[in-house]
């Protein structure tokens, strides 16, 4: 599963960011490490970009870029 799929209120855990090396170094910077906790709040009105919640702050991200970061969908329980 990746990021670009969940639909506001879903959260999971990145897996992995399998982006280009200067986008990579980025998101990592911004927060977006594999084991973190992200929750798509909303999306734009046509669907990109997505806003998401992590790490006790929100970001936008366009929907191509979160289509490269894998993610562990969130156990129920």
């Amino acid at each position: 599963m990746t990021l670009d799929k969940l639909k506001p209120g879903q959260s999971g855990y990145i897996d992995a960011v399998n982006v280009e090396r200067s986008l990579r170094c980025r998101l990592l910077d911004m927060g977006l490490i594999p084991g973190t906790q992200v929750a798509v709040r909303k999306t734009a009105p046509l669907g990109d970009p997505l806003e998401i919640a992590l790490r006790g702050y929100t970001m936008t991200l366009r929907k191509a870029d979160a289509a490269l970061i894998a993610l562990q969908p969130e156990k129920e329980e």
